[in-house]
């Protein structure tokens, strides 16, 4: 018995390993003349001097076999040995990556020493049944007022959040984690810039925040290929902690370098570009990482997307996919962050589709009233600003121009405030003038 699993790894093991020869590295492509390798296969590149590289078959075309690394480039030379590793690749996963940060292949970069691992899930598994998916029914706390009480989130749901760049799409992520009623953090950052990595483990997560999440992060300097598996590395590592009976909320910063890096990809092996030089598989790569999250027999994964619109253009071809795929967005206005409004989320143009399920009557009627006020003063706010409005001209532009400081103290909050659902809820219902118990719009 003690002997057993050894057996067992010899048994799996295939004493044949094929291998080729390095003939060309073009850009960010290798080429080389065999080995027998499926697409997605690892492979291991030998150079004469420096230790093995990591690499990834990404189309096979006859004999010729074409790959990219996970590392920089540096010393490679044609006639170098490629060796199949006969496996895609997967993740190592335990309980002990709380409080860890990784790199792209779940290898710790934090400098605390190796991790104690339980097993390994496959980085490229198949999203839940839809028939297996129950609907979603109970929401998930973020602690952050404008959208637990306008835009709230459901247990399993994933939410886009749209925004230009330099509006606080990292800033919020950072209030979420430290703040949500989710049991674990799994926390992507996808081709970001390496300075925010530390700022954004103190400043925006936190010591609290940190010890129930997981970093995962590929930093913009990385290869393509290694953004765009990291993504798929956090996702597999949600999955876990979600099957071990978790509620997981995936932070995950952000789909659109996450489609770039793609991009680079697909251009490099020869696929046509499309709009704005967008190849094809971006666009099926999308909903394959986007599906995942969800509920699941277990537990569930609340997804938490960020999408860098370009131009602060809402219809990009990115943000409009995404959009398509996901359960709701949250609009990140430019015109509030410079107002000094923050978080800067546009109530009015954020939208949660599973709010009707899992608001009470009495919440989704303050939420109504909390939009219809703000959309009042909007509609008529040039004409407040010169002094041009007449009051009694519109009963609702009154009222929002008599709640307009409590609306912004509800709807603005500092980076380390946290506020808890009911007294959100009590908030709310008393700047929408509603009179019933707010116990009543909770579920």
């Amino acid at each position: 018995m003690l002997l057993k699993k050894y057996m067992d790894a010899v048994g799996q093991t295939d004493p044949i390993k094929y291998s080729g020869r390095l003939k060309r590295v073009q850009g960010i492509l290798l080429e080389s003349i065999g080995p027998k390798a499926a697409v997605g296969e690892i492979c291991h590149i030998m150079p004469r001097e420096g230790k093995s590289l990591l690499a990834e078959v990404v189309s096979v075309r006859d004999e010729m076999v074409q790959l990219m690394s996970y590392e920089p480039l540096h010393g490679l030379e044609t006639g170098d040995l490629v060796i199949a590793s006969g496996s895609p690749p997967d993740v190592s996963v335990g309980i002990g990556m709380l409080g860890r940060v990784l790199n792209a292949l779940g290898m710790p970069i934090d400098g605390k020493g190796p991790i104690s691992l339980q097993t390994r899930y496959p980085m490229f598994a198949s999203p839940p049944p839809p028939m297996d998916r129950a609907p979603i029914s109970k929401s998930i706390d973020t602690g952050i007022r404008a959208i637990d009480a306008i835009t709230p989130i459901g247990r399993g749901q994933r939410m886009g959040i749209f925004a230009g760049s330099g509006i606080g799409k990292s800033t919020l992520l950072g209030m979420v984690a430290r703040n949500t009623s989710a049991d674990v953090n799994v926390i992507a950052l996808i081709g970001e810039r390496g300075r925010e990595v530390r700022e954004f483990i103190e400043s925006e997560l936190g010591e609290e925040g940190l010890k129930h999440s997981v970093l995962v992060v590929s930093t913009s300097d990385t290869p393509a290929l290694a953004r765009v598996r990291g993504a798929f590395t956090a996702t597999t590592i949600a999955e876990f902690f979600r099957d071990q009976g978790n509620d997981v909320m995936l932070l995950f910063d952000s789909v659109t370098r996450f489609a770039m890096s793609q991009r680079e990809i697909g251009l490099a092996i020869g696929e046509p570009p499309t709009t704005r030089s967008y190849t094809p598989s971006v666009f099926s790569l999308l909903p394959r990482l986007l599906e995942r999250a969800g509920i699941a027999s277990k537990g569930t994964i609340t997804g938490l997307y960020t999408v860098l619109v370009e131009g602060d253009d809402l219809d990009e071809p990115v943000s409009d996919a995404v959009r398509g795929y996901l359960d709701g967005h949250i609009v990140l206005d430019r015109r509030l962050a410079e107002q000094n409004h923050y978080p800067a989320i546009d109530i009015l143009a954020s939208v949660s589709r599973v709010a009707p399920r899992i608001m009470g009557i009495e919440a989704a009627k303050t939420a109504a009233k909390i939009r219809k006020l703000v959309a009042a003063y909007r509609d008529k706010e040039d004409l407040i600003d010169v002094g041009a409005y007449a009051k009694g001209t519109n009963p609702d532009v009154d009222e929002a121009i008599d709640k307009r400081e409590e609306l912004d103290n509800f709807l603005i909050q500092g980076i380390t405030e946290h506020e808890e659902a009911q007294s959100i809820l009590s908030r709310g219902t008393k700047i929408a003038g509603a009179v019933s118990d707010v116990q009543d719009g909770r579920q």
